[in-house]
């Protein structure tokens, strides 16, 4: 929840030379509000354009409920689903997470799916056997084709906006257990074509050796894509 429309545009034009790198894609996932001004400052580039959420019905009575015709009418190719703080904050369980990506297929975006343990889990042992489980429901009725052209992103919930991060050894730990259960929910192919992400503390000072590893293909980032130092990281391999 940062940024009014005027201070997203302004952003955006601030970034606009830095961010095009042809090796790498680059999408802005803004609140629903900077939607149309953001829409509009990156008209002719190759930025693509996200929303933060995204709710599974396609109209009604759901005051302050944003639909997937309204997000696609205003341009919208990708939704983040299953953050933390949406499963944290406003109690979305693996059921409506689901509803939520296979809302998000039916009507051509992209989903962004998230998933992570926090400290505690970590700490017992149980992040690989938690991060399956939040896939395996996350994904129920999602086909093979559908999983190639989606995003899952891990982020460890003790390394958002902490300032802590995951080793690099943690980060493709887990972005390898990720695509190797992809592996067993379908097939090989699948899994190597599906996009994996690390987000947590994503920097420009730590991103060249998290995108480096074979099993991370990107990150998810939060509070550094707010600075213009964000190209840096777009930029992590020049």
């Amino acid at each position: 929840m940062n940024m009014t429309p005027t201070q997203a545009k302004a952003l955006v034009a601030e970034l606009a030379d830095g961010v095009k790198n042809p090796d790498v894609d680059v999408i802005y996932c803004v609140p629903a509000i900077d939607i149309p001004a953001v829409a509009e400052a990156i008209k002719g580039s190759a930025v693509g354009l996200g929303a933060e959420n995204m709710y599974y019905e396609e109209k009604g009575a759901y005051t302050g409920e944003i639909s997937p015709e309204m997000l696609t009418d205003a341009g919208v190719q990708y939704v983040i689903i299953g953050h933390s703080e949406r499963r944290q904050y406003f109690k979305e369980d693996d059921e409506c997470i689901n509803k939520k990506v296979l809302k998000a297929f039916e009507h051509g975006i992209t989903p962004i799916l998230c998933c992570g343990e926090t400290l505690e889990q970590r700490e017992e042992g149980i992040t690989l056997s938690w991060i399956r489980g939040q896939i395996k429901a996350a994904l129920n009725g999602v086909t093979a084709d559908q999983v190639k052209s989606m995003i899952i992103a891990y982020e460890p919930i003790w390394a958002i906006g902490t300032g802590k991060v995951a080793t690099t050894a943690q980060a493709e730990e887990v972005c390898g257990a990720i695509r190797s259960y992809i592996a067993e929910l379908y097939d090989k192919d699948t899994a190597e074509t599906v996009r994996i992400q690390y987000g947590g503390s994503v920097k420009p000072n730590n991103a060249a050796e998290l995108f480096a590893q074979p099993d991370i293909d990107g990150g998810l980032v939060g509070g550094a894509s707010l600075k213009p130092d964000f190209a840096k990281i777009v930029n992590y391999n020049k």
